[in-house]
């Protein structure tokens, strides 16, 4: 029998249906639950879900819109990467979330550090992008030569890198991270080279396996960043550097942040808290460290530009190997008027509902600790509020402004409650 003209028949029926699909189907403006391959832009409506099939890309010039109660669900045999070159303007809410996740099925202890999906990695095309009550979780795939941002240049390029939740790239763009959750996630959370950025009220935890920061800013960067948990992060809450070469100089604003054993699992120099590198400027106010390795480190080969201000943190250490790398020395930084100790136990914060014996290894997160502070802590009314902030008047993203938070006078990023 012959098959030839069977299978030439089909394979043209085939490329006939894959072109009609491009043409219809892969830009997904639909007002309900849907299902998404290839390019998307438009509005997905509130409360639908929609199924991510493989990579998608939102085109430059156009952009995509997400409704609170969004559930974006990826296929974790497809493993998408969420590529950018538009715009992305995700907006949940406190009661309706969007998420960014995969099928409850995999939410397991033995994934509890993702790579069931890639991330979002936006293009230097991007010109806005928001994540708004927003929780990216269970991603941080490892890319290989067939990956689309390997294929287009994107993030590293390369093939074997782990994917971060969030890669940013235009110097000249705006990026909001707000009121958001990143957790179970390979490696990076986020690593955003260049913006206008603000990242306020976020939480980060359970991510990085073998290395990995919460927050990894580069040159081309001016942040604003105040009011975020980090919780056992494998290497740095905070990696502040001006590698790169982008201008401008990467000026970093860190405030009232509230980081909690980070830097244990990554047992290397590096990691610890807040990293400074490759002459950053850093301004790092009412930082709150509580069983972190080491306190704010430099890179000795390249410190942090003379203008940066360190000033007004808070350390605990439940015991006394945390304490003793704590103390200021070449390259941990003293700040003026930090609150600090050479004794384990000192300066306990008295976080509401927190046992800080927790073992420093730890990456498992309850979500109901709170790090609110008691009455009679040592963080209450020793914070400062009279610096500025790059985005004190705003950064205008689609006709919403976001405002950096203004600086509290406690330590941290919880006061009482």
């Amino acid at each position: 029998m012959n098959l030839k003209p069977i299978f030439t028949a089909l394979l043209l029926s085939a490329i006939a249906i894959g072109g009609c699909r491009k043409a219809n189907l892969d830009v997904d403006t639909s007002s309900g639950d849907g299902s998404a391959l290839g390019e998307i832009s438009g509005v997905w409506a509130k409360g639908s879900t929609q199924v991510i099939k493989g990579d998608v890309i939102i085109p430059e010039g156009k952009s995509l819109i997400i409704e609170e109660g969004v559930t974006v669900l990826m296929d974790t045999v497809a493993k998408p990467e969420f590529i950018v070159k538009g715009n992305l303007y995700s907006r949940g809410t406190a009661e309706n979330p969007i998420k960014f996740t995969v099928n409850d099925a995999y939410k397991t202890d033995a994934k509890k550090f993702g790579k069931l999906w890639g991330g979002i990695l936006a293009a230097k095309t991007c010109q806005e992008l928001v994540l708004d009550h927003t929780i990216l979780e269970y991603g941080g795939n490892t890319t290989s030569d067939a990956s689309t941002s390997v294929k287009q240049g994107l993030y590293k390029a390369v093939a074997g890198e782990n994917v971060p939740a969030l890669w940013f790239s235009n110097v000249n763009g705006k990026l909001i991270v707000v009121n958001s959750i990143v957790r179970n996630f390979q490696e990076d959370c986020t690593y955003i080279e260049g913006g206008k950025i603000i990242f306020a009220n976020n939480t980060f935890y359970t991510t990085g396996v073998t290395g990995g920061e919460a927050m990894n800013f580069k040159s081309g960067c001016l942040a604003d960043v105040g009011f975020n948990l980090v919780y056992s992060a494998n290497t740095n809450a905070l990696k502040l550097s001006n590698a790169g070469d982008r201008n401008p100089q990467a000026y970093i604003i860190a405030y009232n942040n509230t980081m909690i054993n980070t830097g244990w699992r990554r047992p290397s120099a590096k990691g610890g808290s807040i990293w400074l590198e490759s002459t950053v400027h850093a301004d790092l106010y009412n930082n709150l460290f509580a069983n972190t390795r080491f306190g704010i480190k430099r890179d000795t080969k390249a410190p942090e530009d003379k203008r940066s201000v360190i000033s007004n943190n808070l350390y605990y250490g439940y015991d006394q190997t945390t304490v003793n790398q704590f103390q200021p020395s070449k390259d941990i930084v003293a700040g003026i008027n930090d609150i600090i100790s050479t004794k384990a136990g000192d300066n306990d914060p008295k976080f509401v509902n927190y046992p800080e014996s927790t073992p420093v290894l730890n990456a498992v997160f309850n979500t109901a600790w709170d790090f609110h502070l008691q009455s009679g802590s040592p963080a209450l009314n020793h914070g400062i509020t009279n610096f500025t902030r790059h985005h004190a008047v705003g950064i205008t993203v689609n006709g919403v402004t976001y405002v950096s938070p203004d600086p509290a006078n406690y330590i941290g990023a919880f006061g009482t409650k």
